[in-house]
């Protein structure tokens, strides 16, 4: 690969990469959740489980783990140009910011309905309500860094 090919391939990737986190996660706040709420408490903490379950493949580790590499290299190959380094290095920042939300508070969301009790609609009742209103506020506060995250490094590609 020619040197000059590096700069736009890179930046192409953290902007595809970090488009679709932030994708995925939008997708949650305005059709996923809201589907959810119109089931009963025992389906949807048997489809929290089994979505929970699903996610953790490799396509996800690549696109989820991937961002936050291609982010980096963002910053990286902007370094010369000064107003897309600022934008480069906001997306890589606000996409760590989506990582810490997800790994501080969707995950140990997550563990604790998937570990919860689960023998009866009581025990259904009670995990969702212990899970749905405080998961879907940090996924609705990581669809924001992740769209933030998205949108400067496409500003970041714009300016180089």
């Amino acid at each position: 690969m020619n040197p000059s090919d590096v700069e736009p391939a890179v930046m192409t990737a953290a902007v595809v990469l970090t488009g679709l986190v932030a994708g995925l996660f939008a997708a949650f706040d305005y059709c996923v959740m809201p589907g959810l709420r119109r089931v009963a408490d025992d389906a949807f903490v048997a489809t929290m489980r089994g979505i929970n379950v699903a996610i953790i493949n490799p396509v996800f580790g690549v696109v989820f783990g991937g961002a936050l590499v291609a982010a980096g290299a963002a910053v990286a190959v902007s370094w010369s140009e000064p107003t897309a380094r600022w934008w480069a290095t906001a997306g890589f920042v606000l996409y760590v910011g989506t990582l810490a939300i997800t790994g501080l508070r969707n995950v140990p969301l997550n563990e604790a309905l998937e570990d919860g009790p689960l023998s009866s609609t009581a025990d259904a009742s009670a995990l969702r309500a212990e899970f749905e209103r405080s998961w879907t506020r940090w996924n609705l506060t990581r669809t924001a860094t992740s769209c933030g995250a998205f949108f400067a490094l496409v500003v970041a590609a714009v300016q180089l």
